[in-house]
């Protein structure tokens, strides 16, 4: 899926209720892995066009509209309605706000499958085959349909379970990756997963999408390519050299115009060689000069002559 066709989806974050499990906690702005709940789906939804969050007003780490659903706490019928008026996409991908391992290849699957169907919904199933309509992707027009009709019917929207609204619809479905549907419901749940990103497995991927959600940083780097090349920078010249050209190396990339992964890629293969020229040189005892007398240890191509004992050090 192209980045054009990724950008054709508007998406609603639901980040109301009541969070009782929780004892009555913001359970949106509950941190995991540094990260609130609410910014890691708002990071896996970042392709869309324009993201609704319903829900009170707080600090995200991306520009987001808000709204709420009238009234107050009036179920997800309600806040899916809310959320679905400030849309303008034909697609719209729905995402409860309580997924701390919900990422990017989800959203991108769901759209792709709906995109590929005549469907008018996709929506994610778990292990146990339970279905899951808040992460899923709908057909905006199919939505309002059904949420019109269940309104006309029922004299309003709050309250409404939403298995009035799916049941409805034509809906395909699509298995979930391992922990893509993992919800926060309650304290435990939040421990788990916050002892899952820290897993050796995980800790890296999770500690550079914080830093990127961070520094509002949207751009796909290949990590493998930085750290082999701070991997050569330490070896071949010194170690605090891996931190200090990585930066560099991100630098000029920001400078450079055109693709952003292009340059940081181009960046890092120039100074990965240069690292490579260092290491030879030292490993070569500095060239020419490495033919030249000095002592027996080769102390003499690498850092010159030796010093007497009056030179001492400062």
């Amino acid at each position: 899926m192209t980045a054009d066709a990724e950008a054709d989806y508007d998406a609603i974050v639901l980040a109301g209720g009541g969070a009782r499990r929780l004892g009555g906690a913001d359970k949106p702005g509950v941190t995991v892995g540094g990260r609130t709940l609410l910014d890691r789906v708002l990071s896996a939804s970042r392709g869309a066009h324009r993201t609704v969050v319903v829900g009170g007003c707080r600090p995200t780490a991306r520009p987001v509209t808000w709204t709420r659903e009238t009234p107050e706490g009036g179920g997800p019928l309600a806040a899916l309605d809310a959320g679905l008026r400030r849309c303008g996409a034909s697609t719209v991908v729905v995402l409860s706000a309580d997924l701390p391992f919900l990422d990017r290849v989800a959203v991108r699957r769901l759209l792709a499958a709906l995109d590929s169907g005549g469907r008018e919904g996709v929506l994610l199933v778990d292990a146990d085959g339970r279905d899951q309509p808040l992460v899923a992707a709908y057909r905006a027009e199919a939505l309002r349909r059904e949420l019109a009709l269940a309104a006309a019917e029922h004299g309003g929207l709050s309250g409404l379970p939403l298995r009035l609204l799916t049941g409805e619809l034509d809906l395909g479905r699509v298995a979930a990756e391992p922990l893509a549907v993992y919800d926060c419901d309650t304290w435990e749940d939040v421990v788990t997963a916050r002892a899952r990103i820290r897993e050796h497995g995980n800790v890296l991927d999770e500690w550079i999408a914080s830093v990127k959600d961070e520094l509002g940083v949207d751009l796909e780097v290949d990590t493998g390519l930085l750290l082999d090349l701070a991997r050569d920078a330490a070896h071949g010249v010194a170690r605090p050299a891996a931190p200090l050209t990585t930066f560099l190396v991100g630098y000029a990339a920001a400078r450079a115009s055109g693709d952003g992964v292009l340059a940081v890629a181009e960046a890092a293969r120039r100074a990965g060689a240069l690292a490579e020229r260092w290491a030879a040189e030292a490993a070569g005892g500095g060239g020419a000069a490495a033919g030249q007398g000095g002592s027996d240890d080769g102390e003499a191509g690498r850092n010159g002559p030796p010093r007497s004992d009056e030179a001492g050090s400062r």
